[in-house]
């Protein structure tokens, strides 16, 4: 297991910003595929809007559970080497939160699109 190993401690921590709010089925899609692309650059991505509004762990309709899951997210974010913000799907309200939590803290903010996503 040594080259597994090695590989993994090689992987950047990447924290993904992609749209949640709207059309959630669609975002949660598009986040989706932005994961997989974050994993076949070779990096660890983390997305909390995936993580933290799935059932039973908090409601993003309810802004205090919102607000608490963005501040894990970000919580999590200090540990990120990079922020990366994927724009096909436009960059929303809490994505900006994130871009600019990043650019305080001095993290790296990379912004891309995803060549064969398709609405």
């Amino acid at each position: 297991m040594p080259e597994f190993e090695d590989k993994f401690k090689e992987m950047p921590l990447v924290l993904v910003e992609t749209p949640y709010a709207g059309d959630v089925e669609k975002n949660i899609r598009f986040a989706r595929a932005c994961m997989r692309d974050s994993l076949e650059r070779g990096e660890a991505p983390f997305a909390m809007h995936l993580l933290y509004t799935q059932a039973g762990i908090l409601d993003d309709d309810i802004p205090e559970q919102r607000k608490l899951g963005i501040a894990a997210g970000l919580a999590w974010g200090r540990h990120a080497d990079k922020t990366v913000v994927y724009t096909n799907l436009g960059v929303t309200p809490g994505m900006e939160i994130g871009i600019q939590t990043a650019e305080r803290d001095g993290r790296q903010v990379e912004y891309r699109k995803l060549r064969s996503w398709s609405l």
